[in-house]
């Protein structure tokens, strides 16, 4: 009996400490999410009672103009997550003002995997996935850099800052995401079917950069060809924009997709699209599709242990050394039957008297003047033999430039560096920017430096 009276008067104290505690006013906070108990909108200033991390709930107290039946005693439990708390009023008036512009604009996803990422960059690291269909508060539009299509455009669409219904911030991508207005009443993520587990190997996907397998091959046997680098031939999951890209020398694709859903141990596919990956070893994946004509298309993509940039910056002054050596060597040259060339530091040609080599070796009309190229590479077994291949582009008259190609070779027969020897070159002898034959019977120009006063 005595236990039961103690019992009773412990629960009536606690009731009485908490209601007491309930009306001690802890400070101020702002609602980051319609509550649809009271019609509440976004960024409504309101009292905060108590806290409970156990729970993670706030008591509030909730304005009249917004009391219902639901709410007793003008009291209302909200999750953590879903309110920002600061001291004083004026604090939590003045962040309620700073998204006033975005307060009734809201978001659904319209791509299962949706990132949100720590800053507006899609090589930013990602903080959340969204799901199909999941709601997320727009808090404003960000400054960032822009989502790239495959044809170099950028995609449309804006970076915003969001949070999630949970209270994680970041920044998303719009082209993929549903804005709207959303003043009170049910707003609720109910979840959608799509909805998958979190997929490691997909995300290591999603993680690297992968180039077209053929820049491996060059990385493999260091002869680059500078112009398909440029290119950045690339596939892309398009992350970001549920677009994926495909862009290698002969397919430049766009899918879109809603969800990419996992269909063996290391396949994927692009849900709405023929796109399907197959990451068949950690650095190597393979991408088919239906063309437009209904055949199967294939591709094959590495990740790369260098950065394609790095790869143009590397052959370009391999590109300089070899002309600066050719420029060192002259830069003024003459041959008793072909005339005088003389080079540039800009890489611009001068050439006089190149009449007899016309229309066999340089074409009709052109001027004796143009840019200096070193674009393709030597095979192992023509590298013994010269330095490298020279492309002399002829300005024209009311043309394109015409190239000329030339084996060419500093020393020449005499091992002088006054020397240097010019090997006419068709074009049908380069492929894939590399010199792997060349003519059985050979035109050589042989060119001495010019002497100087």
């Amino acid at each position: 009996m005595y236990f039961s009276h103690r019992y009773k008067l412990f629960i009536f104290v606690f009731f009485i400490f908490f209601f007491n505690a309930c009306e001690r006013r802890l400070g101020w906070g702002v609602i980051f999410w319609s509550n649809a108990d009271t019609g509440m909108p976004f960024g409504t200033v309101l009292p905060v009672y108590v806290k409970s991390n156990i729970e993670k709930k706030w008591i509030v107290g909730v304005p009249k103009e917004y009391r219902t039946e639901a709410v007793k005693n003008g009291k209302l439990e909200i999750p953590l997550a879903q309110l920002e708390f600061f001291d004083s009023k004026r604090a939590a008036r003045k962040r309620a003002a700073e998204f006033a512009e975005y307060a009734l604009i809201y978001a659904e996803t319209m791509q299962d995997g949706l990132p949100v990422r720590e800053e507006a960059d899609n090589s930013a690291s990602r903080v959340y996935r969204l799901r199909l269909g999941e709601l997320i508060k727009v808090l404003g539009r960000a400054e960032g850099a822009p989502a790239i299509s495959t044809t170099g455009t950028p995609l449309p669409g804006d970076w915003y800052f969001v949070r999630t219904e949970d209270g994680t911030t970041g920044y998303c991508f719009s082209y993929r995401l549903r804005l709207f207005d959303h003043g009170s009443g049910s707003l609720q993520f109910a979840g959608n079917a799509s909805e998958t587990e979190d997929d490691p190997l997909l995300q290591k996907i999603q993680s690297k950069e992968w180039s077209a397998q053929i820049y491996e091959e060059m990385i493999e046997t260091q002869k680059f060809d500078l112009e398909a680098l440029q290119a950045h031939w690339s596939f892309s999951t398009g992350e970001d924009t549920g677009v994926a890209n495909v862009f290698t020398q002969d397919i430049d694709r766009s899918f879109q997709y809603s969800s990419i859903r996992k269909i063996g141990e290391r396949a994927w596919r692009f849900d709405g699209t023929s796109l399907t990956m197959t990451m068949l070893t950690d650095t190597l994946l393979s991408i088919n599709f239906i063309d437009r004509d209904g055949m199967n298309r294939q591709a094959n993509f590495a990740a790369l242990p260098v950065k394609i940039n790095d790869l143009i910056a590397q052959e370009e002054n391999r590109r300089d050394a070899l002309y600066g050596d050719l420029f060192a060597a002259g830069p003024d040259f003459m041959s008793a039957m072909f005339g005088n060339i003389s080079f540039t530091e800009q890489r611009d040609f001068l050439w006089e008297g190149f009449d007899p080599l016309v229309p066999d070796y340089i074409p009709v009309s052109v001027l004796g003047r143009g840019k200096i190229e070193i674009r393709y590479n030597l095979s192992d077994e023509f590298a013994e033999y010269y330095t490298g291949v020279l492309t002399l582009s002829f300005k024209t008259i009311g043309s394109a430039d015409k190239d000329v190609h030339f084996l060419y070779k500093i020393g020449g027969e005499t091992e002088s560096e006054s020397v240097v020897s010019f090997e006419y070159l068709p074009a049908a002898h380069i492929k894939d920017a590399i010199v792997a034959t060349k003519e059985e019977t050979p035109f050589i120009i042989y060119f001495f430096k010019s002497a100087t006063e």
